[in-house]
């Protein structure tokens, strides 16, 4: 087996040099006008001359009546990012790619974008009830975490109609375009999150335990501890044990929400490492326990997101409710940050955030400290 190797002809940096400078001293010397002709032959078959060069051809797959000589249309999801949002470009029919954008939408959560908007609007065929009804399932992420919003930019009203009045599929942010689907999302209230990384060692359980107390205490969330603490302990358990690698321990709070994640950088991700998530797992039981969902997302470069959601819950009470006034009903916000929960067993202490950017409030929603 012999090999051949041709090196290409350098180019001299001094006429480079020149012609740059000859460009922006007479602006018209850098204009080039190419012209071509493209002919068609016959059906889908076109050639295009350019120049004396040989002609190209261009025509279409077989399918669209063309004689094979191009590549089929693209069909799947691209991922690009607009404004720290995740943008899915879909194409071909919604059928043959809703599994696909299912995957890329799990690969995109496990970065923690600001949120991720889903543009169909390259999307064939129409709207199909299988697939819109696969499609509405997505919303399942939103339910789990709502501090991360999935959109859906969709020019067909039939889609945006039965996505509306779905009981998952309402979850999700439904627009006609991709420019309002980003817009909607990036006006959502954005969680606090912050997020620590730890070395596989022996140590790291209880490394991640100190950081989640620090962090609680510091958001005014002293009572969420002593649940927050076992879970995340035995989040970071089981990620060492099964990926071995360098772990980022992240905690996030959003709309009386608090979520718990152990990013791990295993090579390849498998989901058969985590079976035990499950409420019957052994290896997850305080987890299964203690959180409302919990589950595990691939990520984009290998490795794995183990994540837990915790909420607080009223506590059980036989007295009669009192009277509120209706104004009173209306002006009283809706359990989104730590201020006014301390009459709950899982809760924040009652008390004003600090002035910062971390778990932000509203003017109009600030309570003065009682008595």
């Amino acid at each position: 087996m012999s090999t051949q190797t041709e090196s290409l002809d350098g180019i001299d940096a001094e006429p480079l040099a020149q012609l740059s400078c000859n460009a922006k001293a007479d602006p018209s010397t850098g204009v080039k006008t190419l012209k071509t002709k493209t002919v068609c032959e016959s059906g889908f078959r076109n050639m295009t001359y350019v120049r004396d060069l040989d002609p190209v051809l261009i025509s279409e797959p077989a399918q669209l009546l063309g004689d094979n000589s191009a590549s089929a249309p693209y069909v799947g999801v691209r991922t690009r990012v607009m404004r720290q949002v995740v943008v899915l470009d879909v194409a071909g029919r919604l059928r043959d790619v809703v599994d696909d954008l299912d995957r890329a939408i799990e690969l995109a959560l496990a970065e923690g974008p600001r949120g991720v908007v889903c543009d169909l609007s390259a999307v064939l065929g129409g709207a199909e009830p299988g697939a819109v009804e696969v499609l509405a399932g997505l919303g399942r992420h939103v339910c789990n975490w709502p501090g991360i919003p999935v959109a859906v930019a969709c020019p067909d009203p039939q889609v945006c109609e039965t996505l509306a009045v779905h009981p998952v599929g309402g979850q999700l942010i439904v627009t006609a375009s991709l420019f309002s689907a980003v817009s909607a999302v990036l006006a959502t209230p954005a969680p606090a999150v912050e997020w620590l990384h730890l070395a596989p060692h022996p140590t790291a359980p209880r490394a991640s335990r100190d950081f989640v107390t620090r962090i609680l205490l510091d958001w005014r969330l002293g009572r969420v501890i002593r649940f927050a603490s076992p879970v995340i302990s035995e989040l970071v358990m089981s990620s060492t044990v099964n990926a071995g690698t360098d772990i980022d321990v992240s905690v996030a709070w959003h709309r009386g929400a608090l979520r718990l994640s152990v990013r791990d950088y295993s090579p390849s991700f498998a989901r058969q490492r985590y079976l035990a998530l499950g409420p019957h797992g052994p290896e997850l039981t305080v987890v299964a326990g203690l959180t409302r969902a919990f589950g595990v997302l691939p990520a984009a470069h290998g490795g794995g997101l183990v994540w837990a959601v915790l909420t607080p819950r009223p506590r059980p009470t036989t007295r009669r409710p009192r009277r509120v006034p209706a104004d009173g009903i209306r002006k009283s916000p809706w359990f989104t940050d730590a201020v006014g929960l301390g009459g709950l067993p899982f809760c924040a202490e009652i008390g004003l955030h600090r002035t910062g950017d971390r778990v932000p409030l509203p003017v109009d929603e600030r309570r003065p400290q009682p008595n």
